[in-house]
């Protein structure tokens, strides 16, 4: 006989119940495995979740190595490290990548932007109200309702109450119309933006810092992207705009510069200029926080992330970044051969395609069953999202040539039905069946 399962008296954090099923990118997971078990001869190729794939170059990797050869030595052996970062990765951030302007003390070294977000939602508390472009990256929603910033009232039209949602899509050029967004405390902006590809003008990034400005609120800017950015106009970072200092809080990380992925290495900048209501520096709680909930990034990491500011370092970034560029432009080139219409690929590695309104997670089924091809439904990303497919340009460049191969002999097909079916004059990008999960 089996013994009965046992509870605990502890109630649930009632804000977990209302997240909506699982997280994205496990979802995706889990749908691709049982893909697998009914097809194990399959041989997937994934321009799915944007994890990078090359390995990490040999002066970053000599960083690492040092920082670990370090530990085993009496003179190099260090423990715990200051929370906030080493000293020189802090001074060589402000240097390297914001020429000054920030100071070494406003940057805080951690394991990764995604949980700085976190870290940020726990600083803010539950009584803010924040704004997310839509579509978005997930993790600003769901941190959002985990703090418990949607109230109690039921999720309408895949929308929480109380996040504000700020519509970009081809209409807009995928940049919020302000003169529409309501006041929010905080507004989360991605540039260049996960999923679409879009990267915000130098133009639009100061409509924004006067945006916020005018209704005293604060900006995350996530530029986690920002190496990509090939564009004159387009800024690298918010504090690049003039009176962001005193509006902006932003994110960054290593992970996509260098392939560290998994190694875990990313800042935030708080800048004293930024102040709450009261006038309390707002870096002042978030070092606070820092302190409380984490021990600092590895220190072998760190020394990892100093080598990657070497001019050597950034010389085998720029390498990097230019061979996932150019995959995204092979995958770009070929859904436009396809005849989609298709946003992002130029300062970003994620390609943004319109299905014309059909439904991402057929389109994201029909991909997989019929190419063997794991991509991304923009649902996923939010209600605005639907009706698109993200595209990763992580993958290795012969996975990202044969997949395009595969998708071209798809829509070859004659007997094809789904996103590729031939055979009449409305578009491909039209062609998506079925309703919406």
């Amino acid at each position: 006989s089996t013994s009965p399962v046992m509870s605990s008296k502890v109630a649930r954090n009632a804000n977990m119940a209302k997240l909506q099923a699982g997280y994205l990118f496990p979802e995706i997971g889990r749908r691709r495995n049982k893909f697998l078990e009914e097809n194990p001869e399959a041989k997937i190729i994934s321009l799915g979740i944007g994890d990078t794939t090359q390995p990490v170059p040999t002066h970053i990797l000599e960083g690492l190595k040092g920082g670990a050869l370090k530990l085993g030595t009496k003179d190099g052996y260090s423990g715990y490290g200051a929370e906030q970062g080493v000293g020189d990765l802090r001074a060589k951030i402000a240097d390297k990548l914001y020429e000054g302007r920030v100071k070494p003390e406003e940057v805080f070294v951690s394991d990764g932007s995604k949980c700085d977000i976190g870290r940020l939602q726990m600083m803010f508390g539950d009584k803010v109200v924040s704004a997310v472009q839509d579509p978005s990256y997930p993790v600003y929603v769901d941190t959002s309702v985990m703090m418990g910033q949607t109230g109690s009232d039921a999720i309408k039209d895949g929308q929480y109450p109380g996040i504000v949602y700020m519509p970009c899509n081809p209409a807009n050029g995928f940049f919020p119309d302000l003169s529409k967004t309501p006041r929010a405390d905080v507004i989360y902006f991605c540039s260049p933006n996960n999923p679409t590809g879009a990267a915000a003008t130098k133009a639009q990034l100061t409509e924004l810092v006067k945006f916020a400005k005018d209704n005293g609120s604060i900006i995350v800017y996530d530029a986690a992207y920002a190496p990509f950015i090939r564009s004159k106009d387009v800024p690298k970072s918010i504090y690049e705009i003039e009176g962001a200092r005193e509006v902006a809080i932003e994110v960054n990380s290593f992970s996509k510069y260098a392939g560290f992925t998994g190694v875990r290495l990313g800042w935030t900048i708080v800048p004293n200029d930024l102040k709450y209501a009261d006038g309390t520096p707002v870096r002042n709680d978030f070092n606070r926080v820092m302190c409380t909930v984490f021990n600092g990034a590895s220190n072998i990491v760190q020394s990892g992330g100093l080598a990657c500011l070497d001019d050597e370092g950034l010389a085998e970034i720029s390498k990097l970044i230019e061979y996932y560029l150019e995959n995204a432009s092979i995958l770009r080139t070929t859904m436009e051969q396809l005849g989609f219409d298709v946003y992002g690929g130029t300062d970003a590695p994620y390609i943004f395609v319109d299905l014309k309104g059909k439904s991402s997670w057929d389109a994201f089924s029909d991909i997989m069953e019929k190419a063997q091809v794991i991509t991304i439904p923009g649902a996923g990303f939010g209600p605005g999202g639907e009706g698109f497919l993200r595209l990763s340009a992580f993958a290795p460049r012969e996975s990202c040539v044969e997949a395009c191969e595969r998708l071209k002999k798809i829509s070859a097909r004659p007997t094809t039905r789904g996103v590729f079916r031939r055979g009449s004059e409305e578009p491909a990008a039209a062609r998506v069946r079925g309703p919406s999960r």
